[in-house]
């Protein structure tokens, strides 16, 4: 018996749409999450496991040791890492939005050039302290951050020209969202030539760190602490300087827009 014409129709209109997503929609992670821990189980990290451009999306990989994993290129769209620990990993260029990362740690990865958008990194709205992710040493250069990473260790993380503002493409509203470092340990942290605009920045510990030329137009600093930071050619247009402490910041001289940033009568020197 013949197929309707409408029944045909939306036969082969739903093949149509199936093949255009594409591989993304169509196929399966590269790995099942047990052939993934059996063989980080045999691993050693001295030979770290080759995962690099896998398609690793949407698996549990929640508490894995990942061992110095080579995970350069990878797709971990929506993968659950809660409590997982991928330091010394190798993420450069690695898809990493949308993830769980409660707990987790990259503390000496490489994450150069990754794109970790709207994370999910507490388990509730209340944020915390034992759930914030660590960064510690790790390497965030021309990475694309966006989202809650408040509280989170970044001890003499690598940021340099990375991306922490809202941008076009992602369709976020600006005033709206923003990236979040509320109580971030930035210490010691390089950040020179990053876009914070917008980010929410309060009560986070600067002390140290390199902005030198950051873009910091309307970030929150309230109660930051930039005690012997480098601000030299940053752009402070329009930031909140509630109660900063600035005491032996460098290159304050040369910061751009200081003039229009708000609260500037509070900050401690």
């Amino acid at each position: 018996m013949r197929m309707p014409f409408f029944a045909s129709f939306l036969a082969v209109g739903l093949a149509v749409i199936l093949a255009g997503l594409g591989p993304t929609y169509a196929n399966a992670a590269d790995l099942s999450v047990r052939e993934l821990a059996r063989q980080l189980y045999q691993a050693d990290a001295s030979t770290p496991l080759d995962l690099s451009s896998r398609n690793l999306r949407d698996l549990d990989m929640s508490g894995l040791d990942f061992k110095h994993a080579d995970l350069s290129r990878s797709d971990l769209f929506g993968a659950d890492l809660t409590n997982a620990d991928l330091s010394s990993t190798d993420l450069r260029a690695a898809r990493l939005d949308r993830i769980v990362i409660i707990g987790a740690r990259f503390d000496h990865a490489n994450l150069s050039g990754a794109s970790l958008l709207r994370p999910s990194a507490f388990s509730s709205l209340a944020a915390p302290s034992k759930e914030g992710v660590s960064f510690v040493e790790a390497d965030l250069s021309g990475a694309k951050i966006f989202g809650r990473f408040n509280r989170a260790d970044m001890r003499r993380a690598n940021l340099t020209g990375a991306t922490l503002a809202p941008f076009g493409r992602t369709g976020f509203i600006e005033h709206i969202w923003r990236t979040e470092l509320l109580g971030a340990n930035l210490s010691q942290a390089t950040l020179t030539g990053a876009n914070l605009t917008h980010a929410l920045l309060a009560f986070a510990n600067l002390r140290g760190a390199d902005l030198a030329g950051a873009v910091l137009k309307k970030a929150d600093l309230s109660r930051a602490d930039l005690t012997g930071a480098n601000l030299t050619g940053a752009d402070l247009s329009e930031a909140d300087l509630d109660g900063a402490i600035l005491t032996g910041v460098r290159g304050l001289n040369t910061v751009l827009g200081l003039t229009s940033a708000r609260n500037v009568e509070t900050v401690v020197r």
